[in-house]
């Protein structure tokens, strides 16, 4: 059962719905990924006679992968590799890889260009760059993968516009189930902290994530990402606001790293 986005479940009158609408399931197990006194109130008045729940009020400093994986050990016995996977048709991987002429005589790079708020977003210039250095190695095809609302639309114009336009396809307008198989065929992606790096990271690419403005787990919990952070810091958190310390020269060489370029 997933909690409802719509408004039923928010607020006083939500927490009763909630209540009532567990209730009626009748369940006999609740597993509860959050310290919340609120969720450990609700599987209770639910009825529910075997809950399982994080310790409560210990989300600070909360390692979210960890806290995830000890509690998932203790109460169901089983060991869950953080690295998350997403599979994929091989019929559509192969037809994606006809369909955009995905061939290995060029570097493919998605880069995730969007990002959930305005710190997050490194700014176009600096992923530009990068393009320029990257592209005197070996010729490339870009990827450019981000929401479609008027702020994101603007990054992917003007990269778009520069002077890789000719070696540039836009996703942004594409369902995103409709970009997986064309994502799973790239060599490699460098995203801002954003959907597309879980998503790259999960379909088995290589993703250096550009850590400005989030923990710096949230880039690093799969052993498929290798985060960049800010000039001249070792760590990153909420409100670290680094985006514009981020160096292109930096991507570039650890690109050329980790595909032995």
């Amino acid at each position: 059962m997933t909690k409802n986005k719509s408004g039923r479940h928010q607020g006083f009158l939500g927490t009763l719905n909630l209540i009532k609408d567990l209730r009626e399931k009748k369940f006999d197990k609740s597993f509860t990924f959050n310290s919340s006194a609120r969720y450990m109130m609700i599987t209770k008045m639910a009825g529910i006679i075997d809950r399982y729940q994080y310790p409560l009020f210990q989300k600070k400093n909360q390692n979210i992968i960890e806290t995830a994986k000890n509690f998932i050990n203790k109460y169901l016995g089983q060991d869950v590799n953080s690295d998350s996977e997403i599979f994929i048709d091989e019929k559509k991987i192969n037809d994606a890889k006809n369909k955009f002429k995905i061939t290995s005589d060029k570097l493919h790079i998605v880069l995730g260009v969007g990002g959930s708020g305005p710190t997050k977003r490194v700014d176009a210039e600096k992923f530009i760059k990068f393009m320029d250095l990257i592209n005197e190695v070996k010729n490339c095809i870009f990827y450019l993968a981000a929401g479609s609302n008027f702020i994101e639309q603007q990054i992917v114009d003007k990269i778009f516009n520069s002077a890789h336009k000719n070696n540039c396809i836009t996703l942004n307008k594409m369902n995103i189930v409709d970009t997986l198989p064309i994502i799973k065929n790239c060599h490699l992606a460098v995203c801002n902290d954003s959907s597309f790096s879980h998503i790259s990271a999960a379909l088995g690419i290589k993703t250096l994530v550009l850590m400005t403005d989030t923990p710096l787990l949230y880039g690093s919990y799969s052993s498929r990402m290798t985060t960049i952070l800010p000039e001249g810091l070792k760590d990153v958190t909420h409100d670290t606001l680094g985006k514009d310390k981020i160096n292109p020269e930096e991507i570039y060489i650890k690109v050329k790293k980790i595909l032995n370029l």
